[in-house]
């Protein structure tokens, strides 16, 4: 069965349980208008700055020598509705302006995940999620959910099958972390809030189209989505020759009890992808042969191209309010990168704290560190003067790059959030002849939910 064949079952499966609802325990029998619709939204600005630094040389995508300021600005509005006991539908709008400091160009690791990298993009609001969510109830046993954008449902069945179909991130359910993942309320680096070598399926909004599994059971659950690819990195049009252009992904979740009373968490991961994509070496040898004027991956394009990487990403809670975390990422860095960051090895490692000892109790801090590296093939393109998807110095004195942040994020009341941010960069885009750099950061979140009675 070839993989569009696949897609249609698993949509007609999914429509198939959709007419058969299974009550579980613990579940009031008759839902109310407030328990089958969500309606919210949020708004998240970020200004970022940072002084002019030392630099030997600048190339087409390099991060910018000279003193600058930025902002950016998302705003999601979030709606739901509940089809029957076991059947959720999912619509999000959402509103992206702004490409950040240097125009999301010239590190490894992206300063703002809200930048817009796409330089076509525009403001306009647009599709952000649309998904069928299905449950499927293996025990009777149940155990409450938090409602949220993502799951209505405020039971759930404790051994369950969930199925999505349709457009959403994969990054809102693989590789995700308690302490490093939300950008709107934690750290802003992508190279924090993400494994930087996961270059997962999306456009350059950060979605896209295909299913995803998902199996819970206490103590441990898997995920394995099917996404498709964009035709290009910065774009945003959906390839769907789902033979040649497509994204598997799978992860393991394990929640050992480490330490009595303590929460711990372990995710393992792993992604193949298909892609029409070019491959560093044969850009390399493109230019060394004398055949390319310099090397340029644009020329050396080759469908359903493979990419596969594997991560680690772990968390642990320490007291009531201190909490770790560390991600490792490795990718084969063959070919060209598509997704938000450049980085074909990365290490990640982190704590927050919640303010109760200074009477601040929803008040958070948060420090971590990363370290970015890249394959050979990858970092010899960038060493002739070749440019990827966001780097090109015109040449490359290669290093690791080193990224350490840290924020403060006051909540100045219910709903209103307000946050100083600062990192400091070393090796910007794996360059040693530039930087170091600092990155100043204030960032404004608003969020709300309507209750519907």
């Amino acid at each position: 069965m070839n993989p569009a064949s696949l897609f249609l079952v698993l949509i007609l499966f999914t429509a198939a349980w959709a007419q058969e609802p299974t009550p579980v325990e613990g579940e009031p029998e008759e839902m109310t208008l407030a328990d089958r619709i969500w309606l919210s939204g949020q708004i998240n600005i970020v200004n970022q700055s940072h002084p002019s630094f030392h630099a030997s040389y600048s190339g087409p995508n390099s991060f910018r020598q000279g003193a600058e300021q930025a902002t950016t600005g998302v705003a999601t509005i979030y709606t739901g509705f509940r089809l029957g006991r076991n059947t959720e539908f999912i619509l999000d709008l959402e509103s992206a302006r702004g490409a950040g400091v240097s125009g999301a160009l010239g590190l490894g690791g992206l300063p703002n995940l809200d930048a817009v990298t796409d330089p076509t993009a525009t403001a306009a609001p647009y599709v952000a999620r649309a998904l069928l969510r299905q449950t499927i109830a293996f025990t009777k046993k149940t155990e409450p959910a938090t409602r949220n954008p993502l799951g209505l449902d405020p039971f759930l069945p404790a051994t369950r099958l969930e199925i999505r179909v349709g457009k959403m991130s994969v990054t809102d359910f693989f590789d995700l972390n308690s302490i490093g993942s939300d950008s709107h309320l934690q750290f802003l680096n992508y190279a924090i809030d993400n494994n930087a070598a996961y270059d997962f399926a999306a456009d350059s909004r950060g979605y896209s189209y295909g299913v995803l599994f998902e199996f819970y059971h206490p103590g441990w659950a898997a995920r394995f989505a099917e996404m498709l690819e964009p035709t290009d990195p910065t774009g945003l049009t959906t390839n769907w020759n789902v033979t040649q252009s497509r994204s598997e992904n799978y992860e393991i979740e394990l929640n050992p009890n480490l330490i009595k009373d303590r929460s711990s968490i372990f995710r393992f991961n792993s992604f193949v992808n298909h892609a029409d994509a070019a491959s560093y070496e044969d850009a390399v040898n493109g230019y060394l042969s004398g055949h390319d004027p310099t090397p340029d991956l644009s020329a050396h394009l080759k469908r359903g191209l493979e990419n596969f990487g594997f991560g680690v990403n772990g968390e642990q809670e320490l007291t009531e309010s201190l909490r770790v975390f560390g991600r490792l990422g490795w990718n084969l860095g063959s070919k060209e990168a598509f997704q938000f960051a450049e980085a074909d090895r990365t290490l990640a490692l982190g704590a927050d704290s919640g303010g109760k000892r200074w009477h601040r109790d929803q008040d958070r801090i948060g420090l971590a560190m990363a370290i970015n590296a890249l394959s050979d093939a990858h970092r010899h393109y960038l060493e002739l003067g070749g440019s990827s998807y966001l780097l090109g110095d015109n040449g490359l004195r290669y290093s690791r790059e080193k990224i350490f942040e840290g924020y403060y994020n006051f909540r100045l009341r219910h709903g209103v959030f307000l946050a100083f941010d600062l990192q400091h960069v070393r090796s910007p885009g794996y360059n040693a002849n530039r930087g170091p750099v600092w990155i100043f950061g204030l960032r404004l979140h608003l969020e709300g939910e309507i209750h519907l009675e």
